[in-house]
C-alpha cells in the first residue's frame, strides 16, 4: 500500500471517528432536560452533574499524555471510542441517581482519552498532508452532531425513552468504529518520533492557546448545556423546539468548517480566527437580546459560524508550535477544553440565577472576545498550512523552521 493510499484511508477513518463522537455528544447534551426528569435531578444539583464530566475528562486527558508515551494514540482511540458510546447507553438505562452518576463518570473518563488521542492523530495527519485539514475533521464532528441532535429531537417528539433513543446509534456506530480503527495513521515516518516534553519554557509558550481554548469552550458549553433550557424557560418554546438550537448550531459549524480550511489556506489562520471571534460575539449579543425563540435561533446560527473555526485551529496551532512534541501539546491543550466546560456551565447558571439568563449570555460573549488579543498566536502568513515556518517548494511543502524536514 502506498503512503498516499494509507494517508487517505487514515484520514477517512479518523473523520468517521470525529463523526461518531459528534453523534454521541449531541445525544447526551440535547437530552439534558429528559435526563434531569428521568433521574429526578434538581436544578441546584444539575450543575454538579454537568461539571463532573469535564473534570473527569480533564483527568483522563492528562493520563493520555503519559499513556501515549508507551502506546500509540491510535490504540487509545481504538479503545476509548466504544467506551464512550457504551457509557452513553448506560445513561439511558438506569433508574436511580447513582446509576446516572456512574454512567456519566464513565463517559467523562473515556471522552477525555478519546478527544486527546483523536486530535493527536488529526494534528499528525495535517502535518503529513502539509496543508490545513483539521477543520475538515471537526466538520465531520459537526455532521455527527446534527444527526445526533436530530435523533434527540425525534426522541422528544415521539416521547421515546432515553434507552430507546440511544440504542440505534450505539448498535450502528460501535462495530463501525472498531473496524475502521484498523486504518488509523499514527505518524508519517521517522521525523514523527515524539519528544518527551515541551522543553524548557514550553508550557509558557502554549498558555495563550490554552486561554483561547478555554474561552472557546466556555462559549461552546453555553450552547451545549444551556441552549435547550434557555429556549424553553426564557424564550418560552416547547420542549420539542428546545432541542433545535443545538442542531442549528451544529449545522452552521458544519458549513463553517467545511469551507474553513480553504479560508485558512487563503487568508491565514489568524485572520480566520479573528473573523470567527467577532461573529461569535455578535451571536451571543443576539441571543441575549432575543424577544422570542426564532430570533434566538438567529443568534445560535451566528454562534455556530463564529465558534466553529477557533477550536480546530487552536489544536493545529499547538501542533505547529511543537512539531516534535505535538502529542504532549495537544493533550495539555485538550485539558483546557474541559476547563472551559467546567467554568462555562456553572458560571452561566450562577449568573442566570443571581441576575438573569439573558445577562448570563453576555459573560461568554466577553470571554470569547479574549481570542482577539491572542489571535497572533495562530501566525500571520498566508501559507497553505497557515504557519510561518512552512514554504512551498515545487509541489512539496517544506518545513523550514525545524531543520527543513520535508513532509
Amino acid at each position: 500500500m502506498t503512503d498516499d493510499v494509507r494517508l487517505r484511508r487514515g484520514r477517512g477513518a479518523l473523520g468517521f471517528s470525529f463523526f461518531a463522537q459528534g453523534v454521541a455528544f449531541a445525544l447526551l447534551v440535547t437530552r439534558i432536560p429528559a435526563i434531569q426528569d428521568r433521574y429526578g435531578i434538581s436544578d441546584g444539583l444539575l450543575p454538579a452533574f454537568l461539571a463532573a464530566v469535564p473534570i473527569l475528562a480533564g483527568v483522563s486527558s492528562v493520563a493520555t499524555e503519559h499513556l501515549v508515551k508507551r502506546v500509540a494514540p491510535s490504540v487509545v482511540l481504538r479503545w476509548a471510542q466504544p467506551l464512550v458510546l457504551l457509557s452513553l447507553l448506560g445513561v439511558g438505562t438506569g433508574s436511580q441517581m447513582w446509576h446516572v452518576a456512574v454512567a456519566l463518570g464513565a463517559f467523562g473518563l473515556s471522552v477525555g482519552a478519546l478527544d486527546a488521542s483523536m486530535n493527536m492523530l488529526g494534528v499528525s495527519l495535517q502535518r503529513a498532508y502539509g496543508r490545513s485539514i483539521m477543520l475538515g475533521f471537526h466538520a465531520a464532528y459537526s455532521l455527527g452532531g446534527i444527526l445526533g441532535a436530530s435523533a434527540a429531537w425525534a426522541g422528544a417528539h415521539w416521547h421515546l425513552s432515553l434507552f430507546t433513543g440511544y440504542l440505534p446509534a450505539v448498535v450502528v456506530l460501535v462495530p463501525l468504529v472498531v473496524v475502521l480503527s484498523r486504518r488509523y495513521v499514527d505518524g508519517t515516518g521517522p521525523g514523527e518520533v515524539q519528544e518527551k516534553g515541551l522543553g524548557s519554557g514550553g508550557f509558557k509558550l502554549l498558555l495563550p492557546l490554552c486561554l483561547v481554548m478555554a474561552c472557546a469552550y466556555i462559549g461552546d458549553s453555553t450552547v451545549a448545556n444551556w441552549s435547550a433550557k434557555y429556549l424553553q424557560d426564557v424564550l418560552g418554546s416547547s420542549e420539542q423546539m428546545a432541542t433545535v438550537p443545538y442542531n442549528v448550531y451544529m449545522v452552521t459549524t458544519l458549513v463553517g468548517r467545511a469551507v474553513g480550511d480553504l479560508g485558512v489556506r487563503r487568508f491565514g489562520a489568524a485572520a480566520v480566527v479573528r473573523a470567527g471571534t467577532l461573529v461569535a460575539a455578535a451571536g451571543f449579543a443576539v441571543v441575549a437580546a432575543a424577544p422570542g425563540a426564532w430570533v434566538g435561533m438567529l443568534g445560535f446560527t451566528l454562534l455556530g459560524i463564529g465558534l466553529c473555526v477557533i477550536v480546530p485551529q487552536t489544536f493545529a496551532a499547538a501542533g505547529r508550535l511543537f512539531p516534535g512534541a505535538s502529542d504532549t501539546a495537544v493533550a495539555r491543550l485538550n485539558i483546557f477544553n474541559y476547563v472551559g466546560f467546567l467554568i462555562g456551565s456553572p458560571l452561566v447558571g450562577a449568573v442566570g440565577d443571581a441576575w438573569s439568563y439573558r445577562g448570563a449570555m453576555l459573560v461568554p460573549m466577553a470571554l470569547v472576545l479574549v481570542t482577539l488579543v491572542q489571535a497572533r498566536s495562530f501566525g500571520s502568513d498566508k501559507a497553505r498550512y497557515g504557519v510561518r515556518h512552512e514554504r512551498r517548494a515545487g509541489d512539496r511543502v517544506v518545513d523550514v523552521g525545524r531543520g527543513g524536514n520535508e513532509v
